[in-house]
């Protein structure tokens, strides 16, 4: 069982890629392309509790460390996902 807690704060333990966060959890998500954000979000944190997801539009500045325990959401103009979330 990992000891990771949700996000924030942020966590990595030394890790610095998808497969070293899993803990045996889901850490990307294709399946969510197109859908609402807030559909996507309630997804993501199902299937990976360790995470917490955020939403936020395309284009706009985020924090560029790599964090096990959060998963950015980039949504369109129509609140639609932009591209692939994952851990990170």
């Amino acid at each position: 069982m990992s000891h990771q807690h949700r996000y924030p704060p942020f966590e990595s333990d030394f890790c610095a890629d998808l497969e070293c966060c899993g803990s045996g959890y889901k850490t990307m998500w294709r399946n969510t392309l197109g859908m609402e954000g807030k559909r996507a979000k309630s997804i993501i944190e199902n299937d990976n509790p360790l995470v917490t997801a955020l939403i936020i539009h395309k284009g706009h500045a985020v924090l560029d460390d790599f964090c096990c325990n959060r998963v950015w959401i980039f949504i369109n103009e129509h609140g639609k996902v932009a591209s692939v979330p994952m851990v990170g």
